[in-house]
C-alpha cells in the first residue's frame, strides 16, 4: 500500500474571516489611533511653522499666510522651505518626494507593502516644512502617506503575511484621511479604490475599524462639526441634475488637462542641468511670486474650499484664486517637493464647478442650478477624474459637508467625470508615474474567474490509469509504443481495490532504472486529490503548494476524472468568450494560434 491519499475541497467553503483577521483588526485599531495622533501633531506643526515664518510669532493656533506683512520678502519663504525639503530628500530619503499615494501604491503592488522606517519620520517632517512655508498643498496627503507608512512598519515588525501587511498599510492611510476630514466612509472607499486593489472581508474589516478609530480620535479633538460648513442646500430639480452632470463633464475634461500638465512640468524639471535636490527651490519661486499678490494660494487652503461651497467666494475673486492656485501647485508638485494633491484638486475643482455653474445659469436661467452645489460637484468631479476614485469622491463631498441633497448631483457629476477620464486617459494622476516605469497597474476589480468554475465543470472524464502491480519495464515499453493513451503526461496509479495511490508522470517512469519492480515502488509522496465540488482556484492553489501539475478528481472514494494545468486555462473560457464577443461587435478581429 502507498501513502494515504488527501482529498482537497468538498462541502461548502468556510468563512474567510478567521482569528488572524481578528488579530489584524486589533492592530488596525491601534494604527488608526496612532495615525489620528499623527494627524493632530502634523496639523499643529504646520500651524506653528506658518505662524513663525509668516507672522513672526510662536503659536499653534490655526493660521495661513494671508495677512502677513513681509512684503516682497514673502517670496523667499517658500524657497527656503523647499531648500530644506530638497536636502532632506537628498540626504535622508528620496521617497519623501511627491504626493505620497502613488508611492504607497507602488509599495503595495511591487514591494510587498514594505515602506522604509525612515519614511515614517522624514515624510511628515518634510511635509510640515513644505506646507508651513507656503507650499500650496493640503495636510491630508502627507498624513495619508504617513499613516500608510505607520501601518507598513507595524506590519513589518509583526509576524504577518504580505497580504496582511498591505491591509495594515491601507488601514493607516484610510485612518489618516478619516482623521483629517472626519470622513471615515470615504476613507475606506479611497483605500479600496487606490490601495487594496480588492474587496474582501479579511482586508475591508481592519480598514473600516482603523477609520472609525481615527474618526473617533478626531471627535475628541475637533468635535462633530463637518470639515466644511455649508448652509442647507436645495433639492435639485430634474433640469438642474442635467446641468450638474455637465459641470462634472467639464471638471472631467479639466482633470485630463491637469494630469497631463503635472507630468509635463515634471518632465521639464527632469531636463534641467542641475541636481534634483535643487528642483523644489526652483519650483517654489512661482509659489512665492504668486503668493505675494494672492496670499490665499499658499498653505493648506481649507478655508478657500469652505468659502466656495458655502457661496461666499464667487466671481472674479474665485477665478483668480483657482487659476493662481493651479499654476502655483503645478510648479511646486512638478518640482518633486513633498506635498499632496487632494486639497489643491478640491480647490481648483470647486472653482471650475462654480464657474461652469455660473455660465450655465446665465445661459439657461430656467435650469435652477445652485452655484454652491456646482462648486461641490466640481470639487468632487475633478478629483474623480484625476484619481479614478469616484465612490470615494462622492462620499467624501457628502461627509465633509453633511448635505444629503447634494448626493444625487454629486453622483451624476462624478460619473460624467469618470467616464471622460477613463475614455481620454490611459492612466490617472496616481498611476502615471508607476506606468512610466513599465509597471502594470490594476484598473478593474472583478471576481476571480477560477472561483466561479467548479472542478466538475472541466475535470470529469475517463482517465487512463496504471496498476500498482505493473512492472516498470512493461510500462516503459508501453509508453514508447505510442499507442492510444500514451500521449498523457501523468497517470494515476491504482491498487487492486481501484484506490488511488498516487500520480506518476512519464518522466518518473522513463527515468526509472529498475525495470522489474512494480510501479508502486515509484510512488514516493502522499497522493493529493481534489473533490468535484471544489473550485478551480482551490485546484490551482493546491497544485502550486504541492508542486504538481495534475490532480486526480475523487468522489465517494472513486476516481472520476483528473484536473491538469490546461484545465485551469480552460476555466477562463467563459470570460474570454464574452470579451471576444464584445471585441467582435466593435469590429476588432482575433487570430488564434
Amino acid at each position: 500500500m502507498g501513502p494515504a491519499i488527501r482529498i482537497i475541497g468538498g462541502g461548502i467553503a468556510g468563512s474567510t474571516v478567521d482569528r488572524r483577521v481578528v488579530g489584524t483588526s486589533a492592530l488596525a485599531c491601534v494604527i488608526g489611533v496612532g495615525a489620528a495622533g499623527v494627524a493632530q501633531l502634523l496639523s499643529a506643526s504646520i500651524s506653528l511653522i506658518t505662524n513663525v515664518a509668516f507672522h513672526g510669532k510662536v503659536s499653534f493656533a490655526n493660521s495661513s499666510p494671508v495677512g502677513n506683512t513681509l512684503g516682497a520678502w514673502v517670496i523667499l519663504i517658500p524657497v527656503l522651505g523647499a531648500v530644506v525639503v530638497g536636502l532632506i530628500a537628498r540626504f535622508g530619503s528620496p521617497a519623501i518626494r511627491g504626493h505620497g499615494i502613488p508611492e504607497a501604491m507602488e509599495q503595495v503592488l511591487f514591494n510587498q507593502s514594505r515602506i522604509p522606517a525612515r519614511v515614517l519620520f522624514l515624510k511628515p517632517i518634510s511635509a510640515v516644512i513644505s506646507i508651513g512655508t507656503g507650499g500650496p498643498f493640503g495636510a491630508e496627503g502627507p498624513i495619508i502617506a504617513t499613516g500608510g507608512a505607520l501601518g507598513s512598519l507595524v506590519g513589518q515588525f509583526a509576524k504577518i503575511s504580505a497580504d496582511e501587511r498591505k491591509t495594515l498599510l491601507a488601514a493607516g492611510a484610510a485612518a489618516g484621511m478619516a482623521a483629517t476630514f472626519g470622513s471615515p466612509v470615504a476613507a475606506v472607499l479611497l483605500a479600496v479604490e487606490l490601495l487594496l486593489f480588492e474587496y474582501r472581508p479579511r482586508s475591508l474589516i481592519p480598514v473600516i475599524l482603523a477609520s472609525v478609530s481615527a474618526a473617533g480620535v478626531r471627535v475628541v479633538f475637533d468635535g462633530m462639526a463637518p470639515a466644511f460648513s455649508v448652509p442647507d442646500l436645495p433639492a435639485p430639480a430634474p433640469s438642474a441634475l442635467v446641468a450638474y452632470v455637465v459641470v462634472g463633464a467639464v471638471a472631467g475634461l479639466c482633470s485630463v488637462f491637469i494630469t497631463k500638465a503635472v507630468y509635463a512640468v515634471e518632465d521639464g524639471f527632469a531636463r534641467l542641468p542641475i541636481h534634483w535636490m535643487w528642483w523644489p527651490a526652483l519650483g517654489a519661486l512661482p509659489v512665492g511670486l504668486i503668493g505675494l499678490f494672492v496670499p490665499a494660494t499658499m498653505g493648506v487652503g481649507y478655508d478657500n474650499i469652505e468659502h466656495m461651497v458655502s457661496g461666499s467666494l464667487t466671481g472674479t475673486a474665485l477665478a483668480v484664486l483657482c487659476t493662481c492656485k493651479l499654476v502655483s501647485w503645478l510648479f511646486s508638485l512638478g518640482s518633486g517637493t513633498s506635498g499632496g494633491t487632494l486639497a489643491p484638486l478640491f480647490t481648483i475643482g470647486g472653482g471650475v464647478g462654480a464657474g461652469t455653474a455660473a455660465v450655465i445659469s446665465l445661459l439657461v436661467p430656467s435650469a435652477g442650478i445652485d452655484l454652491r452645489i456646482g462648486a461641490l460637484v466640481g470639487m468632487a468631479a475633478l478629483f474623480t477624474g484625476a484619481s479614478r476614485a469616484p465612490l470615494a469622491s462622492v462620499v467624501f463631498a457628502f461627509e465633509a459637508t453633511r448635505q444629503p441633497l447634494g448626493l444625487l448631483p454629486l453622483l451624476g457629476g462624478c460619473g460624467a467625470a469618470y467616464l471622460i477620464s477613463c475614455f481620454m486617459m490611459r492612466t490617472s494622476i496616481m498611476t502615471e508615474k508607476i506606468a512610466r516605469r513599465g509597471r502594470p497597474i490594476p484598473s478593474e476589480y472583478a471576481a476571480d474567474q477560477l472561483e466561479q468554475v467548479l472542478v466538475r465543470d472541466v475535470g470529469l472524464c475517463d482517465v487512463v490509469t496504471l496498476k500498482h502491480s505493473d512492472a516498470v519495464g512493461d510500462v516503459q515499453a508501453w509508453l514508447r509504443s505510442g499507442v492510444s493513451g500514451t500521449a498523457h503526461h501523468g497517470f494515476p496509479v491504482l491498487d487492486d481495490g481501484a484506490r488511488v495511490l498516487g500520480v506518476l508522470t512519464q518522466r518518473d517512469v522513463l527515468a526509472a532504472t529498475s525495470r522489474g519492480e512494480p510501479l508502486s515502488h515509484l510512488v514516493r509522496r502522499p497522493a493529493v486529490a481534489i473533490d468535484p465540488s471544489a473550485t478551480l482556484r482551490e485546484a490551482a492553489d493546491t497544485m502550486l503548494n504541492e508542486g504538481v501539475g495534475r490532480l486526480p478528481v475523487m468522489e465517494g472514494g472513486r476516481l472520476v476524472g483528473i484536473v491538469t494545468r490546461s484545465d485551469l486555462l480552460e476555466g477562463h473560457r467563459v470570460r474570454l468568450d464574452a470579451t471576444n464577443h464584445i471585441e467582435r461587435a466593435r469590429g476588432v478581429g482575433f487570430t488564434r494560434t
